[in-house]
């Protein structure tokens, strides 16, 4: 009986439930066709996110959070006037429009890059283990207050000008859970997010946690800008969970974008810059010869798909022979 053949074929039994599961079970609101969810859904890290969601613990299940669980939350709910300040001098001084324009340093963002085009803007203070130093510089105040939070892994300012609509989509990663703080909002439900299918308005000084992976939409329907907030906070799970998480955050590690040139780039952000131009040729091909994209794209998925199961099985493979010859 040839283990690794056996093992290969449980991951992908297991990789193809995962991705079912979270396309057409999880939650209550659905993207409408699989192939909406393929691209507004990231399904490749559905399998690793499913571990996570079974480790996760009870109070933390669920698409919205209320914020109270996580440790010494009184302290930023206390400051949010001195974070609230910093933010509005950074965003009146142009640096948040500055990172999402090309050319800049904070630009090929992996993570948020779709969302440049309806008007949204960021400026990071700091991305798992690394507080940037453009954001100690501009904001020390903020900066000074996130590191006593220990639970925060990821922070940035978010603005959503009057008008921008973030279309259905789910974050990729599950490793930590998204925090939302209201800084300066139109204080109205006109500008408001969904998340699987729960309405949440931004008020000033008010927040609230989410699982960024389930499909959420955002709209600022006002005539004034969201400012907020945004971060990124420990996942609550037991020692099984915490243990895979802390290999799983390397991703998110590698997707560090700096604001300016003296901020440190991740090794992942580095690769998608390099990458990044035949993406935006592969968008015109897109755009001109619809047929030859589409030819291109599936044959380099399926080619990718069969490397990945190769991959998989030569692990396998090597695994099973180094057991044999531990036994013999």
């Amino acid at each position: 009986m040839n283990i690794s053949l056996i093992a290969g074929f449980l991951l992908i039994l297991y990789a193809a439930g995962s991705i079912s599961y979270v396309f057409a079970f999880r939650g209550k609101k659905r993207y409408s066709t699989f192939s909406q969810y393929m691209r507004k859904s990231w399904p490749i890290f559905a399998p690793f996110n499913c571990l996570l969601y079974m480790a996760t613990r009870k109070h933390a299940k669920g698409p919205v959070i209320d914020a109270s669980y996580l440790k010494n939350i009184a302290l930023l709910r206390s400051q949010w006037h001195v974070i609230r300040a910093e933010a509005i001098s950074l965003h009146q001084s142009g640096q948040l429009r500055e990172t999402s324009q090309p050319g800049s340093a904070g630009f090929h963002d992996l993570g948020f890059r779709t969302f440049y085009k309806h008007g949204w803007m960021k400026f990071y203070l700091k991305w798992y283990g690394k507080t940037h130093r453009s954001a100690i510089r501009l904001c020390p105040e903020t900066t000074r207050i996130l590191e006593q939070l220990p639970w925060i892994h990821g922070a940035m300012f978010s603005i959503l000008p009057p008008g921008a609509e973030l279309s259905l989509h789910s974050d990729p990663l599950a490793c930590s859970l998204r925090y939302h703080l209201g800084l300066k909002t139109p204080n109205s439900d006109n500008c408001k997010i969904i998340i699987d299918g729960r309405t949440m308005a931004w008020r000033d000084g008010q927040d609230f946690v989410f699982d960024e992976t389930y499909p959420h939409s955002a709209i600022n329907a006002s005539d004034q800008d969201r400012v907020i907030l945004m971060c990124d906070v420990e996942r609550p799970m037991h020692l099984t969970g915490r243990l895979i998480n802390h290999l799983y955050m390397l991703i998110a590690r590698g997707m560090l974008v700096p604001n300016t040139s003296e901020d440190e780039k991740g090794a992942i952000s580095r690769l998608f810059e390099l990458i990044d131009p035949v993406r935006q040729a592969g968008t015109e091909l897109k755009r001109r010869k619809r047929i030859i994209y589409k030819f291109i794209k599936h044959t380099l998925n399926f080619g990718l798909l069969g490397l990945l199961l190769y991959v998989t099985y030569l692990a396998m493979r090597s695994l099973e022979i180094a057991i044999s010859a531990a036994f013999t």
